[in-house]
């Protein structure tokens, strides 16, 4: 059983500096067409400093923490019987090329279902610029099969 009282422990933070190749190969793997994410001069004109963070980019950013797996470790989680159950985003304002983002991310909520049988362990992370601005709201949740509780 996951260790309930680690809800709201607090993870090591890190700081990502967004790349505009990184941008456009991401942009192009994940199907942007439109060339604001792909081409400087469409960004500029379209009233952008720069190219623009596509959507999902922060799940890619904060996997690369080199903390990633301080999550999995706190919770004693199995890699490999985990499934990625839900991610979800929420946009305060914009990012771009060059911006330096920090991460800070906690432990949400741990929680089990069907008698102990599923166990979730939810995953928050707040993404802020440099000048402090609130850029996003990540969640993640993952999923692990528990021991079902005698009924």
């Amino acid at each position: 059983m996951l260790n309930t009282r680690l809800r709201g422990q607090k993870l090591k933070p890190h700081t990502f500096e967004v790349e505009k190749g990184r941008l456009r190969f991401f942009a192009q793997a994940t199907g942007q067409t439109d060339p604001i994410y792909t081409d400087e001069a469409s960004a500029r004109a379209a009233g952008y400093p720069g190219l623009p963070v596509p959507p999902t980019f922060f799940f890619c950013m904060d996997m690369e923490s080199p903390h990633f797996f301080e999550f999995h470790t706190l919770l004693g989680l199995n890699m490999q019987r985990l499934l990625h159950g839900e991610q979800s985003f929420e946009y305060h304002r914009m990012a771009f090329a060059g911006d330096v983002l920090t991460f800070e991310s906690e432990i949400g909520d741990i929680f089990d279902k069907r008698n102990g049988a599923l166990e979730f362990a939810v995953k928050t992370t707040r993404v802020s610029n440099a000048r402090g601005e609130h850029i996003a709201d990540l969640r993640q949740v993952i999923v692990q099969p528990g021991t079902p509780r005698s009924a």
